[in-house]
């Protein structure tokens, strides 16, 4: 039994993995294409990027965790079935839950494995990603200078040239140059055109110096008296430099710290305490709308109070109101048309307050059901996968990953409905998350069944006969 066991793993796992890197990859070249307008044209080191794609990685693996794990048993008990190697332990007396056993109780450790990691390590590293990736799209592109167009991305400046050229040097000599200085935020003020000029960068890229030659410099200079008068200066010059710093091209990490309020990088206790936390504050807001609304009442005003401390009575609604004089009577409408109008805004506020909260509340409770629901996901595929391999008797990767896309499709499509549900709260966040592997996991037992028993898998007469005695039965 040891020797199947070893056997029966090593089967698996050499699949398992070449699947769960081949998931990854393909996930990760989705996320290039998403987010590869905010890499490019910035000159960011390929160290970075490197680092960027390892932390979107943990992304993926929730993802790619089920597909391998259904690929894998795909493959490896299409192979078994294929070969006759399952009808050898039948012979023998090896029933299919036993050749099942060893690795459903690898893929187990890897269910329980993959919670802790959704846990533990993707809150880090979801951590890591999103700064890193605020940081890389804060960067402004590299300074790349077009002949013939205005160039504006260094703050405070508008630069236009309309001919580029090399040096034998590496220099770039720029020919008529017009530069705009906004740096003063009063307008198209301050102009300097220049018949060339030398571009070259700082030693330590901080900033640039262009070096200006045969131009004229316009300045309008700010008039301080009363008839805004404002004078016109120019003055021309055959070598001018200006030194333009370069804020904002630098590369630099931003403080993790102000990245961890957000709910996708809390664990299981920091996912409960915070909703705990929502929710008494949505309480709160209920109760104190509830005390502001009580004071507004009219026995609660002025003018009722007063009355009653002069009759020193109860008074009754209508005994109050036929007791009032006209210009009371028309008070009292005033206040109580008053205090509506002014409770309808207060109810507003307080609705969409309250509403806020509990979107809040139900993306809490979303992620903190899909560290769990993904978990036992990867054992509901197996599920599938086994017993559908050792069904269908087709190994390799031909008919295994075309049974494997199908399945995990509608894994995957039923999940995003589920979840969108559950955040625009048509359902409550335990029904979207678990109503995937609630539809498929019947569907793995069911194959289970099957396989085990040996019945015929796709013999469709069978099924319609149960389904006509179903019906008779009724009738």
């Amino acid at each position: 039994m040891k020797k199947l066991t070893k056997f029966l793993l090593l089967s698996f796992i050499g699949p398992f993995v070449l699947t769960f890197f081949i998931a990854v990859f393909v996930l990760l070249m989705q996320f290039i294409w998403l987010y590869v307008d905010d890499m490019l044209g910035k000159g960011i080191e390929w160290y970075i990027i490197a680092e960027l794609l390892f932390f979107s990685a943990a992304n993926v693996v929730p993802l790619a965790l089920p597909l391998s794990i259904l690929l894998a048993s795909l493959m490896t008990f299409g192979n078994l079935g294929e070969h006759f190697e399952l009808v050898s332990f039948k012979s023998a007396g090896i029933s299919l839950q036993r050749v099942m056993l060893p690795v459903a109780i690898f893929v187990l450790c890897i269910s329980i494995g993959a919670f802790m990691f959704s846990n533990y390590i993707m809150p880090v590293a979801n951590l890591k990603f999103y700064s890193l990736l605020h940081d890389i799209r804060s960067k402004k592109p590299a300074i790349n200078i077009k002949p013939g167009v205005f160039y504006n991305e260094i703050y405070g400046y508008t630069i236009r040239v309309m001919k580029k050229e090399k040096l034998e040097n590496g220099d770039e000599i720029l020919k008529d140059v017009m530069i705009y200085n906004h740096t003063s935020v009063s307008g198209n003020r301050n102009l300097t055109i220049a018949d060339s000029a030398i571009m070259k960068m700082s030693d330590d890229n901080t900033y640039f110096s262009i070096k200006l030659f045969h131009g004229i410099d316009y300045q309008d200079q700010v008039e301080t008296t009363t008839n805004k008068i404002y004078p016109l200066s120019r003055f021309s010059f055959e070598e001018n430099e200006m030194r333009i710093s370069l804020d904002g091209f630098q590369f630099s990490r931003s403080d993790e710290d102000a990245f961890k309020h957000d709910y996708r990088l809390f664990n299981l206790k920091q996912l409960e305490n915070k909703t705990d936390t929502i929710k008494k504050q949505r309480q709160e807001s209920i109760k104190n709308f509830a005390l502001l609304l009580k004071k507004s009442y009219l026995i609660n005003q002025p003018t009722f109070n007063k009355r009653i401390k002069e009759k020193k009575t109860i008074l009754y609604k209508g005994s109050y109101i036929a007791g009032m004089d006209k210009g009371e009577y028309n008070q009292l409408y005033s206040i109580a048309i008053n205090n509506a109008r002014t409770n309808k805004g207060r109810a507003s506020a307080v609705a969409t307050e309250i509403t806020a909260k509990s979107r809040n509340i139900a993306r809490m409770d979303i992620e903190w059901h899909r560290k769990y629901s993904f978990s036992l996901a990867c054992f509901v595929m197996f599920l599938i996968g086994a017993p559908l391999g050792a069904i269908v008797k087709k190994g390799g990767l031909g008919m295994p990953v075309v049974i494997s896309v199908v399945f995990f499709v509608t894994f995957w499509i039923i999940s995003i409905i589920g979840e969108d549900m559950a955040k625009e709260m048509v359902l409550h966040p335990y029904q979207g998350m678990w109503i995937s592997t609630a539809l498929l996991l019947p569907l793995g037992l069911f194959f289970t069944y099957k396989a085990t028993t040996d019945s015929p898998m796709f013999n469709f007469g069978n099924y319609i006969d149960f389904i006509t005695k179903i019906f008779k039965k009724e009738a």
